[in-house]
């Protein structure tokens, strides 16, 4: 007799057709936004694995919000998140340097403006 251990999310291939396959079986990743009750703007304070959004939503409120302290939820899945590369920061941010009207050393401020 052979006794196979299954482990929490490892489910192998069980009667019904279910794949062994983990790709298959795994939930895509959710980042978590907060907006705290003294803050304007939300927070990310981490990411979660859910199948959809109401269950990411569902998650989110019970990890992130156990002692009432959210006001507000946002969830998105990663995927759908796209960040600049760090190593491409000097010609991302290149061209706001050439418009000198945007700094304020570029203009005279009259004498009577004390602290500006």
């Amino acid at each position: 007799m052979l006794i196979k251990k299954y482990y929490y999310g490892d489910y192998g291939e069980i009667e019904g057709g279910v794949s062994s396959n983990k790709s298959e079986t795994e939930f895509p990743l959710w980042e978590v936004f907060i907006r705290s009750k003294q803050g304007l703007d939300h927070k990310h304070v981490g990411s979660l694995h859910a199948a959809d959004a109401a269950m990411a939503m569902e998650n989110a409120r019970d990890v992130y919000t156990r002692r009432m302290e959210g006001v507000s939820i946002w969830v998105v899945e990663s995927k759908y998140i796209h960040a600049s590369n760090p190593d491409e920061a000097e010609s991302l941010y290149e061209p706001s340097m050439d418009k000198v009207y945007r700094h304020p050393t570029f203009y005279q401020l009259p004498d009577e403006v004390n602290h500006m």
